[in-house]
């Protein structure tokens, strides 16, 4: 993944369980909380959850069912040919067990030995994931039972920020770590290129929903989306990916000020986010959480207004305070 130049990595003073001998005792898959929809049916979470307030594409294969009416428990649950493979929460009042949105980084560490290697045995293939310090501080992976939940961890403020749940082939797919396997790897199908255009737009929603859930846990206000400025964000994003640099300052149409005076944007003051080659959405924000530079861009109390632009995998944020507020 590449992140901002002024971007720091987050390191921790606290010991770490680590296993690096072997894989840790494999805990049994809870009997409760959503982690229990990974391979239902999506009938049975239309039951338990009603339908989503919307439907946005992945680069992966399965669709995101999004629940974000309320924030306290937003959710993004992936199905794929009626089933369910993954689930992003981020909402504080989801029962995510046997963890807690919030819970102490302290407990989850002293609770849950973390393997630096995670082998899966799948579909006849054998996938070695490989985590490095920086994974391990910010994001470690756990398997209970059939199913592995990927665990987003606040340096700053010492406890868990969101929780990913997916099944084997889901996590082979992803490939959230460094891999080695033996046997076959089956690549996602390449989207088309109206799909990536309708990827990058569910993107950009869910970047809006999870930068605003992660104000509001600040006592923030959260920001209204601007469209005029989301234009700017996608061209820089564009940008980033055609021409094969990362920067906030683009060769052809300059820094933030000059990109957004050319689209006459008006704002008093404006700030600036960019990441590349996350998974997704949601990765890119836990991403950006996790570096103190773009931490205080996106905490910022004074904006008002966000405009986001994502294209295949580069993601820019542009953050506004508008003039008349």
């Amino acid at each position: 993944m590449l992140k901002d130049e002024h971007a720091q990595v987050v390191k921790t003073d606290e010991k770490i369980s680590m296993n690096k001998s072997g894989p840790a005792e494999n805990k049994a898959r809870p009997k409760d909380g959503i982690t229990t929809l990974i391979g239902q049916t999506a009938n049975s979470l239309k039951k338990l959850h009603g339908s989503p307030d919307r439907v946005d594409i992945s680069a992966y294969g399965y669709q995101w069912w999004i629940y974000n009416a309320d924030p306290e428990k937003y959710m993004q649950v992936g199905v794929e040919n009626g089933k369910i493979v993954t689930i992003f929460a981020a909402g504080k009042d989801l029962d995510v067990s046997p963890y807690k949105i919030g819970q102490s980084i302290n407990e989850i560490y002293s609770s849950t030995p973390l393997n630096q290697d995670i082998q899966v045995q799948y579909d006849q293939g054998t996938y070695r994931f490989e985590l490095s310090e920086e994974d391990l501080n910010i994001r470690p992976i756990v398997q209970l039972g059939d199913i592995y939940l990927q665990l987003y961890l606040d340096k700053f403020k010492g406890t868990l920020s969101s929780v990913r749940v997916l099944d084997k082939g889901t996590l082979i797919k992803l490939r959230p770590y460094e891999m080695v396997y033996r046997g076959e790897l089956k690549d996602p199908e390449p989207p088309s290129e109206f799909e990536w255009t309708e990827i990058d737009k569910g993107s950009e929603k869910q970047i809006l929903d999870l930068t605003n859930i992660i104000r509001k846990r600040f006592g923030l206000n959260p920001l209204e989306w601007d469209e005029e400025t989301s234009k700017v964000a996608f061209q820089h994003s564009k940008d980033m990916y055609e021409n094969q640099y990362f920067s906030h300052t683009s060769p052809q149409f300059g820094d933030l000020s000059d990109r957004l005076n050319e689209a006459e944007v008006f704002y008093q003051m404006a700030g600036e986010n960019i990441a590349a080659k996350y998974a997704d959405g949601p990765a890119a924000v836990e991403g950006w959480l996790n570096s103190s530079s773009h931490r205080e861009t996106m905490l910022k109390k004074e904006f008002t207004h966000l405009g986001v632009g994502v294209y295949q995998k580069y993601y820019t944020q542009n953050f506004l305070q508008k003039d008349w507020e």
